[in-house]
């Protein structure tokens, strides 16, 4: 048997991985919350209309551009991150969704030039979404190819921690502005300081990024002039079948926290007839709490397994879906904390047990162009619908509860693909690609937590 390579990680350079990871991911989601909680201002300003209505299809409308470009980025940037290296793919996707996210605080309005300004919004939500794509399963695969066997789930939870986080805050952020500014002030100004806040937050990111090294996974592959050349090829002939299944268990991760983050607020208004400003905070508070979760069900995932997790969180999800949303529609402030909190725990197990997944269930050498398109494909079908269906079906059946119908049949549809994944959380991830490429003498590369001082 050949001997295991190591390559230690200390705490420190851990740390920073995890913060390289997550702030990118941080402003990604930042800008895609803002611009839901502004949807009306940013209607005025760039899509008048006599009809309010129109205009709001029209605001929601380039919103979703931006899901539709995202399996494009998948793919764009997961062959790029499996041919040159998961870093440098992680600087460029950063700076063009900071970027991005600041040019829309920068844009003249309708009033100022015309139809160049959707125009020109509809082109940066494009960009955003297109970069957007490469962010969250490289972030994923940056941490993952650093951590420790044994805690990858662990470390991986701090990535959706910053996607809870950044919910959190947008929503502060645009409530604060709404309390503080006056109608005019936040309509000439004001609705522009959340995407000027991209700016520092993505220099810093991209100052992270660009300073740290390479994977060592990735290193390794180098070394033995084993990068792929065609990641795209390669992926769709050696991964399809995982792609597939895991693509299924993500259907329930991308819907379940659409559910809970964007649709739920507007739940607890329009069934339980809470006001804006309530919805508003008790979803802040369960984006707090989901945050705070993310790291226990690291752990919990680390402990019993993944496909444990998976069976866990869809066993939960089934359970909790009628209660949370029977509970939301209470009208009465304690309820509905109760219950998007309960949607929040499905949210959270779905979520850090998909992005060790997403690395372990790949191989290294396509790794990054897989989990890109198979995370990416799933949220546009399931997330990014999220909302739309919720209201549709509402519509169509006359009952407040069947969301929770849709969320339990994907959450049945969810676990039959996770659990014909094998258990791979006691896995070195070079053995996984190993055996997926059917090369059995790989020697695997497994960092080794090294505590310092």
């Amino acid at each position: 048997m050949p001997a295991q390579r190591s390559q230690e990680v200390d705490t420190r350079t851990l740390r920073r991985v995890i913060a390289a990871a997550s702030i990118g991911n941080f402003v990604e989601w930042f800008d895609f919350a803002a611009y839901g909680f502004l949807a009306t201002i940013l209607t005025r300003e760039f899509f008048p209309s006599g009809d309010p209505t129109v205009g709001l299809l029209k605001t929601f409308a380039v919103f979703a551009v931006a899901f539709a470009l995202r399996p494009l980025g998948g793919m764009f940037f997961g062959s790029v991150g499996d041919r040159i290296g998961r870093k440098r793919t992680l600087a460029v996707t950063i700076l063009m969704m900071a970027g991005s996210t600041t040019l829309i605080g920068l844009l003249p309005t309708y009033a100022r030039i015309g139809y160049w300004a959707p125009l020109m919004l509809t082109i940066i939500r494009c960009v955003q979404g297109f970069s957007a794509g490469g962010e969250y399963a490289g972030a994923c695969a940056y941490v993952m190819e650093h951590a420790p066997r044994r805690r990858r789930a662990f470390f991986g939870s701090f990535v959706p921690v910053s996607t809870f986080s950044s919910f959190a805050c947008a929503a502060v952020v645009a409530y604060a502005l709404e309390s503080s500014l006056s109608s005019a002030s936040m309509i000439e100004w004001g609705w522009r300081i959340p995407f000027l806040i991209a700016a520092p937050v993505g220099l810093i990111g991209v100052y992270l990024r660009v300073n740290l090294h390479e994977t060592p996974a990735f290193t390794a592959l180098e070394g033995k002039h084993e990068v792929a050349h065609a990641p795209l090829a390669e992926t769709l002939k050696s991964q399809s079948g995982n792609m597939l299944k895991l693509g299924a268990f993500i259907s329930v991760t991308a819907l379940s926290f659409y559910t809970f983050t964007t649709y739920f607020a507007t739940y607890l208004q329009v069934a339980g007839h809470l006001s804006r400003g309530a919805s508003l905070l008790v979803t802040v508070l369960a984006l707090c709490f989901a945050a705070a979760f993310c790291p226990l069900a690291g752990l919990f995932s680390d402990r019993v397994g993944r496909r444990m997790t998976i069976a866990t969180t869809g066993i939960f999800i089934i359970a909790a879906v009628y209660p949370a949303f029977s509970l939301g529609g209470s009208g009465v402030m304690l309820q509905s904390l109760l219950g998007v909190a309960l949607l929040a725990v499905g949210a959270v197990l779905s979520g850090v047990v998909t992005a060790p997944l997403m690395s372990e269930v790949f191989a290294t050498k396509t790794r990054y162009t897989a989990s890109a398109i198979t995370y990416n494909v799933a949220y546009t079908i399931f997330g990014g619908t999220a909302p739309l269906v919720a209201t549709w079906l509402i519509a169509s059946t006359g009952t407040n509860l069947s969301p929770a119908y849709y969320l339990m049949a994907v959450a049945i549809f969810a676990m039959i693909g996770g659990l014909s994944l094998r258990e791979t959380s006691k896995t070195a991830l070079e053995d996984a690609g190993a055996a997926i490429d059917g090369r059995s003498d790989a020697a695997p590369v497994e960092p080794v937590f090294k505590r310092t001082m």
